[in-house]
């Protein structure tokens, strides 16, 4: 036998750890405490769309469906896109369903990236990027986005790019800033993505949840765009079923082909059932889509006060369902110690902001806070936090 001792995990698993956001939850159970850290709704999904669901199980729908998604489904998904952008999609050929964006976005990096690529990633990112990206075995090449605005500097964008780099993952509206890119930003991104013939992977999950007058403009919609985009969707957010993980790839046909091949060998497919579910959530009305917009807006526009009230200094979202936060008032020396008192302390979860960074500097005097709950929940949250106003006052003995 040999001498040598081989670690008993991956090299690739010693590089992330579990997801913090998924931990905050256990804790936030742990402890009573409202849960404002994972972002999924408390409250119900659409009466229609839970009884589609209903509906396609009583009917015995379900086995297994085609590999890459119903028929039916990738029809009206082809539908909807073309109604949102004018792109039209051919939905036999360019979309692929899976197991959640979740599962969209790890296949669609296995099927175009190489060990030794690179992959541009926009941080603060949401947290599965950079351990997708080592999973594919390619390095991450990280940009920051700076508050309060989010902006992005277009020379340090430049300089991440080079004859390795394969793709720029970008979300917009971004989780977790709420940042929704303009126009102009992603015309700076597309013109490096042709330079350097590398793919945009967009998850645009958050598509439908923009505020304050703002657009959503597609990747693929720009001049060159939609031969070397892939764009990425789930029902999960939109009709609040997080737990449902239907999402879907949307990709040219050469690149749909091995998307298909890394889900079919990595979740075979979405539930049956929650496809046909799917079909009836993408036919609801335009006043649906009107509606959430409104009600996710009037939710931030009262819950942002109270948090500036117990002292956090807010960067204001313009999409998407989070609010990122300053603590630095509060005189914590890091993020996870001030996540961890206020979860266990005040009684409300949250994420720390270096969670969304590559350096454990970054976000150390952040958190994130999420805000699609009912009245009721954000009420109790902003009680409890007032508990901290005579805490900021307190601060400067912890510093």
């Amino acid at each position: 036998m040999g001498s040598d001792k081989r670690a008993l995990v991956s090299r690739k698993a010693q590089q992330f750890t579990e997801s913090v956001i998924r931990e905050m939850t256990r804790l936030a159970m742990q402890h009573d405490a409202v849960n404002l850290a994972q972002g999924f709704p408390d409250f119900a999904a659409p009466f229609e769309v839970k009884e589609a669901a209903v509906r396609a199980i009583r009917a015995d729908i379900n086995q297994y469906s085609i590999t890459w998604g119903a028929a039916d489904l990738r029809r009206a998904i082809a539908a909807r896109y073309e109604r949102d952008t004018g792109l039209a999609i051919d939905p036999e050929r360019e979309i692929t369903v899976c197991c959640g964006a979740t599962e969209a976005m790890i296949s669609t990096l296995l099927a175009v990236i190489d060990p030794g690529d690179e992959v541009v990633v926009f941080e603060p990112f949401y947290e599965n990027y950079g351990p997708d990206a080592v999973i594919c075995g390619a390095t991450p090449r990280y940009v920051r986005l700076t508050p309060p605005d989010w902006v992005f500097n277009p020379e340090e964008l430049a300089a991440a790019f080079n004859e390795r780099t394969r793709a720029v993952i970008l979300n917009t509206p971004n989780n977790p800033t709420g940042k929704v890119f303009r126009r102009e930003e992603l015309e700076a991104i597309s013109a490096l993505c042709r330079r350097w013939n590398a793919f945009a992977v967009c998850d645009e999950i958050y598509n439908y949840l923009v505020y304050d007058g703002l657009r959503h403009f597609p990747m693929a919609s720009l001049p060159g765009m939609r031969e070397r985009t892939v764009t990425i969707n789930s029902m999960s957010k939109t009709y609040s079923v997080t737990g449902w993980r239907v999402g879907y790839a949307i990709a040219p046909p050469e690149v749909s082909d091995a998307i298909r091949k890394m889900h079919d060998f990595i979740t075979v497919g979405a539930p049956a059932p929650l496809q046909e579910a799917g079909i009836d959530a993408l036919a609801l009305p335009e006043e649906y889509y009107e509606r959430i917009r409104r009600e996710y807006a009037a939710r931030r526009d009262r819950f942002l006060p109270a948090l500036e009230a117990a002292g956090f200094r807010c960067f204001m979202p313009h999409g998407a369902y989070y609010i990122m936060t300053d603590i630095s008032d509060f005189g914590f020396s890091n993020d996870v110690e001030f996540a961890r008192y206020l979860v266990e302390e005040v009684g409300v979860a949250v994420v720390p902001g270096s969670s969304f960074y590559s350096q454990g500097t970054g976000g150390s005097q952040q958190v994130r806070f999420c805000y699609s709950k009912t009245d009721a929940t954000l009420e109790d949250a902003a009680r409890r936090l007032q508990k901290l106003s005579a805490h900021r006052v307190t601060a400067g003995a912890r510093r």
